[in-house]
Formats: structure tokens, sequence, C-alpha cells
């Protein structure tokens, strides 16, 4: 399982209990609306990935959730829950890590200079990067105590009540993450076009 360690940046708390971004951030939101992105002239390959790969962190996690689910639930045993688990979590550990490592050093920087009125919207993303990356932490904590609560080391509702909390943070962060990287980076290719950012 991949892991990243703490660094400065966006509180826990912050991105789990935010509704959302103000239009002071999103100020392109109003003018792009997201039922109109597709069909906008500017709408390209990069847009469309950009949203695909959103789409399959969240299908991704859900796999993960759904797991987990199944097992509390009883509808899973022990070994069967293991080997759909681990792979499951792995995939998606290793594509949100990546996803963000190229965000960070790639696109952001780029959109950043695009428009200085996007700096903020960016800091906090870039913010938000480093408040999942600790929720990550913690989730790959919390699945390593679960996967050894199932070899018999350890209380095992206990350990899977655990991760679950634990998971329920990181993808209530990771969803408001998304949403709100959506509003601002699928506007600014709207408006400036994708060749600007690649």
């Amino acid at each position: 399982m991949v892991g990243r360690g703490a660094r400065a940046g966006g509180s826990v708390s912050d991105l789990a209990t935010r509704g959302g971004i103000g239009d002071d951030l999103a100020y392109l939101r109003a003018t792009y609306p997201q039922p109109d992105w597709r069909t906008h002239a500017n709408f390209g390959q990069l847009a469309d990935f950009w949203l695909h790969i959103h789409a399959s962190l969240r299908a991704e996690a859900a796999a993960v959730e759904t797991s987990l689910a199944a097992f509390r639930d009883g509808r899973l045993d022990a070994p069967a829950f293991q080997r759909r688990f681990v792979p499951d979590l792995n995939r998606f550990l290793q594509h949100l890590n990546a996803h963000h490592q190229i965000e960070d050093s790639a696109y952001f920087p780029k959109f950043r200079a695009l428009d200085p009125r996007m700096a903020r919207g960016f800091d906090l993303l870039d913010a938000d990067h480093h408040a999942i990356h600790d929720a990550l932490d913690r989730n790959v904590e919390g699945a390593r105590t679960l996967l050894a609560a199932l070899g018999g080391a350890g209380a095992l509702d206990r350990a899977a009540a655990d991760y679950a909390e634990r998971s329920r943070t990181l993808l209530t962060m990771l969803g408001r993450h998304l949403t709100d990287e959506e509003d601002l980076v699928i506007p600014a290719m709207l408006e400036h076009g994708e060749r600007r950012v690649t």
C-alpha cells in the first residue's frame, strides 16, 4: 500500500466539512456551468481525460467500500474479503497518489500561471492534497491493522470499524476535493483552451 509523509497544508477537518468553494475562487463557474461543459467548443481530450480520471478514482473508492461493507455484513468471509480488498485498495491508493503527484508537479503550476486570480484556488487544492495524503496515511495504518486482525492478531470487529471510519473520512475529503477541483479546472480549460496547460 502507498503512503506519503505528512506535509504542511489544509487540515483534515476543513476539507472533511467544507461545503464547496465560493465564487471568489471558482470565478469561472457561473460562466461555464457543469451541465454545459461537454458541449463547449474548448472541451477537448484533456478535460475529458481529467473527468475520466476523477470518475475512475470515485469508482475505485466505491469498490473498496463495497468489499468492506460486504465483509462487515457477513456476505464475504475473511479470505474472500482479503483477496478483493488488498488489490482494490492498492489500486485506488496508487492511482490517487500518482494523480496528485502529476497535478502538483505539472498541471497546477500551469493553471496558476494562466491567471493570477486562479492562484488562491490552486493553493487550496494543493492544501487539499496534503490533507488527503495525511488521511491516506491513516487509512493505510487502519488497513494494516485490519489485515493483521484477519490473521488473528487483534480484535477483528474493532479493526474493521476503525478502518471503516478512516476510509469514510478519506472518501468524504476526496469527494469534496474532486468536485471543487473540477469547478476550477474544467472552466479554466474552457476559458483559456487546453493548449495553455499542456
